[in-house]
């Protein structure tokens, strides 16, 4: 039986076009669960990895926001709690959607934490979007009262963006691994709450967060998954995106998907990411596969129909 790990990007949690509440995303999480439920159907074992960019950064603003009612929470405090409440909507809306198709299979989020390097460059230069847009004008300002920094993302606004190191491993791989068998588990959820481990062991949390598409391919690295796929907004990666030449891409080699980032095809903390996980995947698994599609062709893209795959050659 083939194993999957699913990394669900920011539209399979949050539309446009619905309301940045707990009751709209739980909504787009239910239609997100019907398409996860389908590929369970078809008798593929998954695990859900999820981001959190818009959700953290609206945990973090109403913390900052209320810092002289309440003490502000620190970032990793922020980033725990993103992961139970939107692994709680998944479970929710996962189980149901299982149970309509007479699949009677237990779905539970781990708390899952990942070590970073402190002496990652992430650290010292930020590119991890989290949070609402902005406008031009509205980042200037916010950029000069609070320090925040800010980046237009991917030609869709202005974003606070924050340190994202890539992650080194995971702490609750093993407890992963035993549930696999019996359970479908969500896992390093926004890519994980980051810590360092100090010289005595102990692991203390820091201010960032790891991108879910290089969390995912290490945890598909770790249970020796068949496939890591990750659904984003697009049906295929493209190359001169945007441009009357825009090309969709069906497959990418290794070599192929070099020059293109070589080339600044991608765009930082959008499609670039996705990219490169799905590269490493493909480098550390010369048989095996990686695939970027959009959610709705998941299915499609399973079976060789549409979809990008990434291979080693």
């Amino acid at each position: 039986m083939s194993k999957i790990v699913i990394a669900l990007g920011g539209n399979a949690l949050q539309s446009k076009n619905s309301a940045p509440t707990a009751e709209g995303q739980l909504e787009v999480v239910k239609n997100t669960c019907e398409r996860i439920a389908d590929i369970c159907s078809q008798g593929y074992e998954v695990a859900i990895v999820h981001g959190n960019g818009p959700q953290v950064g609206r945990i973090l603003l109403a913390s900052e926001t209320a810092k002289d009612v309440t003490p502000a929470m620190p970032f990793d405090v922020c980033g725990a709690m993103s992961q139970g409440y939107i692994g709680y909507h998944i479970q929710q809306a996962l189980r149901y959607a299982l149970n309509t198709r007479n699949i009677n299979y237990p779905v539970l989020t781990v708390a899952t934490q990942m070590i970073v390097d402190e002496k990652d460059p992430g650290f010292t230069n930020p590119t991890k979007p989290i949070g609402p847009f902005y406008t031009e004008e509205e980042a200037k300002s916010l950029q000069e009262e609070k320090g925040y920094s800010m980046k237009e993302d991917a030609g869709r606004g202005w974003r606070r963006v924050v340190a994202s190191p890539i992650p080194k491993r995971i702490v609750e791989i093993e407890a992963i691994k035993n549930l696999w068998d019996s359970s479908i588990v969500i896992s390093c959820g926004g890519g994980g709450i980051p810590v360092v481990e100090k010289m005595n062991g102990t692991l203390e949390g820091v201010a960032a967060v790891i991108d879910k598409d290089f969390a995912a391919e290490l945890l598909a690295e770790q249970v020796d998954a068949d496939t890591l796929m990750i659904l984003t907004e697009v049906e295929k990666v493209a190359i001169n995106w945007g441009k009357p030449d825009q090309k969709n891409l069906d497959h990418m080699s290794l070599a192929e998907a070099a020059q293109y980032v070589e080339e600044g095809q991608f765009a930082p903390g959008s499609m670039l990411p996705k990219v490169e996980a799905a590269m490493k995947f493909a480098r550390t698994y010369p048989n095996k596969k990686a695939i970027i599609t959009s959610l709705d062709k998941a299915i499609d893209a399973l079976e060789g129909k549409t979809g990008t795959v990434i291979t080693f050659a």
